[in-house]
């Protein structure tokens, strides 16, 4: 005679019984935490009637259940058009959002896939991946509200005068930090270097973004899983929103086409924009201008160093060097980086 298998303990266990109870998923098999969010917590669970990815909407700035609501209503109608995604399953009650114990949670079909780096593509694959992005910003275009079309205004660009004293801020940080490490020798290379960066280069401040537009909001290697060499899905809506499209289309291969020395592949940054700009419907004047903008945004983030140095949080360090190298290498080869992407 078989008997269940009891899930074994994981850290911050979510609410199981509870939760599948709201939905017609089965009695709990297996349930391992995935680890590669930076923001929410996400399981991958195991059930009598199949798997699914189980996501708890933990970060703050987007728990919100009417926010989550409004990106399972995108994702359904971008399903809709074709555009690959995993849509949330309804609960008994039809809804996507279940509230137990003051947080809130997703339940979501399973994708088998495999996350691929900008380096892993062929060209043709690149503008693939151009191509997925604009459908998406295309199609947010036609399945959000009107309203959003319009949108708030661009923000302005980041002021130098409060990234220098952000440095010095974190500068002191770096030498307080005990015992001294590798980490802070190159965080205090790096914010001298960009420092000197910002005296040369201040006079460049890019004026407000370009045309808003809803957008995914965070479109790099670990929101696409790919089955094969096609996309099965972009997950991981959360930070939905409206801003400027074409600096998330740029954003977006700083991330995918980094290399790990710091460098763009400006190779496979061509076919992606291109392919992006002609589903998207954006101009090589609407990419130049976001190129600008998203050098200026990578000169003044100090992201990652104020999570290791203001929050202890160690699990972005990884991504520093290449990312801090980026900077300098993308100030040194504008040109070059803005002919890629209106080329």
């Amino acid at each position: 005679m078989s008997r269940l298998c009891v899930p074994p303990p994981v850290p911050n266990a979510p609410p199981l019984g509870a939760l599948l109870r709201r939905y017609a998923a089965g009695s709990p098999l297996t349930c391992e935490p995935v680890d590669e969010g930076l923001l929410n917590r996400g399981y991958r669970l195991c059930t009598t009637r199949g798997r699914f990815f189980l996501k708890h909407h933990f970060d703050p700035e987007t728990a919100d259940p009417a926010a989550i609501v409004r990106q399972h209503r995108a994702t359904r109608r971008l399903a809709d058009l074709g555009v690959p995604v995993a849509p949330p399953l309804p609960g008994r009650d039809g809804r996507t959002v279940a509230v137990v114990g003051g947080h809130a949670y997703a339940l979501h079909p399973w994708i088998d896939g495999r996350h691929r780096h900008g380096g892993q593509l062929t060209p043709g694959q690149c503008g693939r991946l151009g191509s997925l992005l604009g459908a998406v910003h295309a199609g947010l275009e036609h399945v959000m509200p009107a309203h959003g079309r319009a949108g708030p205004a661009p923000a302005e660009s980041a002021d130098p005068a409060d990234t220098f004293a952000l440095i010095d801020d974190l500068l002191t940080r770096v030498r307080r930090h005990r015992p001294a490490d590798s980490f802070d020798a190159l965080a205090r290379h790096r914010l001298l270097e960009r420092r000197a960066l910002l005296e040369r280069h201040a006079d460049r401040r890019p004026p407000r973004g370009g045309a808003v537009g809803w957008v995914h909001g965070d479109f790099h290697p670990f929101n696409v899983l790919y089955r094969g060499d096609a996309p099965a899905a972009i997950v991981d809506w959360d930070r939905l929103g409206v801003r400027p499209r074409a600096e998330e289309a740029v954003r977006a291969a700083a991330i995918f086409f980094v290399r790990p020395t710091g460098t763009l592949d400006l190779r496979r940054v061509r076919p992606y924009a291109r392919a992006y700009r002609r589903a998207a419907g954006a101009t090589p004047s609407q990419l130049a201008a976001a190129v600008h903008r998203v050098w200026w945004e990578r000169l003044n983030d100090f992201w990652m160093l104020r999570w290791h140095y203001e929050r202890g949080d160690t699990r972005a360090d990884s991504q520093f060097p290449a990312t801090a190298a980026l900077a300098v290498w993308w100030t040194r080869e504008y040109d070059a980086v803005c002919g890629a992407f209106v080329g």
